[in-house]
């Protein structure tokens, strides 16, 4: 995996490569273009299903849309270089991903920045993206179509609510809360007020069955595809981080497209990514219920304090040194 100084160091070589034809680039046939994507989710993941059943017949008219799931065409984090250099013509990418080349889009993987699925839209839609969205474009000629919902990570504990009632982030000091081992998994995990304790995903479900921890935080459907919910009593409904995904697209094909299958593709993003975002609020939903019935206390605690005190941690953290000034409060603003 490339590293982010040769990544960074890419976006220059980039611009000066980008008028060469590309051996593997998009292909223009009589009537038809080819869209390959590359993606690491498989070809049941909601995302895919709402790429294939939703994005695909509405351009089926005009291209050739040409899916690779498990990362078998571009391994994870490389697609973004794949579409740069004309080789790939869309991906499913993060704002993780895209950090490494624009640390600003570091703002869009702070706890509590995203409220929610409708907020995330709004975000995503409002004037105040423009600049990112530019940037992206003009240095690494990648166009950012559609915003996809990947769920709402909460807090996961193995004591009962009669031994521990959390409201507010101070009602989780001293918990030994797993989160991921990098640091701003961790640096989350403080902000939240608990003590994060790092460790393999594989290592949750044993460390929460003896006490090793006090708890994790994934989204539902982790929680009940992990089967964490046989050794817990409770979810705090924190929604400390609403995830997501962003549809890209190579500018450089987008460019030459005419302007009616510009507005097909935007349409059709749109759309799957709307249906996706709709199919997994659903799922949230039903898990829950399941959730509840094996024995388990779902409440939501105070989250405006839990969102003020992680948002203040932030603020005043190395994180937030590349957050174009002013953006944090329009974001809040329009989740108001």
């Amino acid at each position: 995996m490339i590293n982010a100084l040769n990544r960074r160091q890419m976006l220059g070589a980039t611009g000066a490569a980008l008028g060469v034809a590309a051996i593997g680039g998009p292909v223009f046939g009589k009537d038809k273009v080819r869209i390959r994507l590359s993606a690491v989710s498989s070809d049941t993941d909601q995302r895919a299903v709402a790429l294939l059943q939703k994005f695909a017949p509405a351009v089926a008219g005009f291209a050739d849309f040409q899916p690779s799931w498990n990362a078998t065409l571009f391994k994870q984090g490389t697609e973004l270089e794949a579409i740069a250099r004309g080789n790939l013509e869309m991906s499913i990418t993060s704002a993780q991903e895209l950090a490494v080349f624009f640390p600003e889009f570091s703002i869009f993987t702070a706890g509590y920045v995203h409220q929610n699925a409708e907020h995330q839209v709004k975000v995503f839609n409002d004037a105040l993206m423009d600049d990112f969205k530019k940037k992206v474009e003009d240095r690494l000629n990648v166009k950012l179509l559609s915003i996809m919902y990947l769920g709402r990570r909460q807090v996961n504990l193995r004591m009962p609510r009669s031994e521990l009632d959390v409201k507010t982030p101070a009602d989780l000091k001293g918990v030994k809360l797993r989160m991921p081992g990098t640091d701003s998994w961790q640096f989350l995990g403080r902000a939240l007020g608990a003590s994060p304790v790092p460790m393999a995903f594989t290592e949750v479900y044993t460390a929460l069955q003896s006490g090793a921890i006090d708890g994790q935080d994934n989204p539902l459907p982790t929680v009940v595809d992990a089967k964490f919910y046989e050794v817990t009593k409770q979810i705090i409904l924190t929604s400390h981080l609403v995830d997501l995904n962003y549809l890209a697209f190579s500018k450089k094909l987008w460019d030459k497209l005419p302007a009616d299958q510009q507005a097909a593709i935007q349409k059709a993003s749109d759309e799957a990514a709307e249906f996706g975002r709709q199919n997994q609020l659903k799922k949230e939903a039903e898990l829950g219920d399941f959730i509840k019935s094996q024995g388990l206390e779902i409440y939501e605690p105070n989250v405006a304090a839990f969102r003020e005190r992680v948002q203040a941690e932030y603020v005043k953290s190395d994180f937030a040194k590349a957050w174009p000034k002013g953006v944090l409060e329009k974001v809040n603003a329009l989740g108001a």
